[in-house]
């Protein structure tokens, strides 16, 4: 297998370690893309319309033929239901012009609104999803799929890792310099960038658009490196055991840039994770 380098605290290489069998997993953009967007539809929420929307109107259906007299707007001139505005004689009497209550009236209701019974969630075997996290995993370290992605990792030798020591900073500026130290300058401040999407987005609590940056894995969930590290703009910190498609590939496309730590590296051959 692949040897790559391991880097301290300080940003120095202290020696080479042996990557796991999981980066040698073909790469399937196709897998991958299914995967990501079937665990993705695990987080959207059901929603539907009130069963009376649009129909809190006190209408008169008009089902029979037009008559002949048409002296009354509203007598004779459509089969629209129309609001009753005025009553003769104790009965229904005349209905008025307004129409309501059919879906192509003022304040009518939909014809075909969204139901809370529609199925949303989408349903991926077992097997193609991990060997999806797989061939994800082997594609953060090839540089083809990782510049694809948008990364500056061009003088960078794929994938990043980090001795143990580095899981136990406190400080998220101590995270910063040895990133910047180890030529990830470019890359953090590529993730600074916010952009203000377009359209009705804006008013429905996604006003902007962040770019994706290092994704760090680490051994354990309770190692310091994922609150010193999280603030950071773009970068996600993640147990290796809980690594999902999410992670990995965001959006779909593999490639994602990724510091890993030597004891993850160990975790996830020694307990052969997401292999069946």
């Amino acid at each position: 297998m692949k040897k790559v380098p391991v880097y301290n605290i300080n940003g120095e290489k202290i020696g080479e370690v042996e990557l796991p069998v999981h980066f040698s997993f073909i790469v399937r953009k196709d897998l991958i893309n299914r995967a990501y967007w079937s665990v993705f539809t695990h987080l959207l929420q059901p929603y539907g319309t009130d069963p009376l929307a649009g129909k809190r109107k006190v209408v008169r259906w008009r089902k029979h033929r037009r008559i002949r007299y048409r002296t009354f707007y509203g007598w004779g001139v459509s089969r629209v239901p129309r609001k009753i505005l005025a009553r003769y004689g104790g009965g229904w009497g005349y209905v008025a012009y307004a129409g309501a209550f059919a879906p192509f009236t003022r304040g009518g209701r939909r014809a075909h609104p969204p139901k809370v019974e529609k199925k949303i969630y989408e349903k991926i075997n077992k097997k193609e999803r991990l060997k999806a996290i797989l061939s994800a995993i082997s594609a953060t370290a090839k540089k083809e799929f990782v510049v694809a992605r948008g990364h500056k990792v061009e003088n960078i030798e794929l994938p990043i890792v980090f001795e143990d020591k580095f899981e136990d900073i406190e400080k998220t500026r101590d995270v910063v310099k040895l990133l910047e130290k180890i030529g990830l300058r470019e890359e953090l401040e590529r993730t600074k960038k916010v952009k203000i999407r377009a359209g009705k987005g804006k008013r429905r609590g996604r006003k902007y658009k962040k770019k994706k940056g290092p994704l760090i894995v680490v051994s354990d969930k309770d190692k310091n490196i994922i609150k010193s590290a999280r603030n950071i703009p773009g970068v996600d910190v993640v147990p290796v055991k809980d690594l999902s498609i999410l992670h990995l590939a965001p959006g779909g496309k593999p490639g994602r840039l990724t510091v890993w730590t030597v004891s993850a590296l160990k975790k996830l051959e020694e307990e052969k994770l997401f292999i069946r």
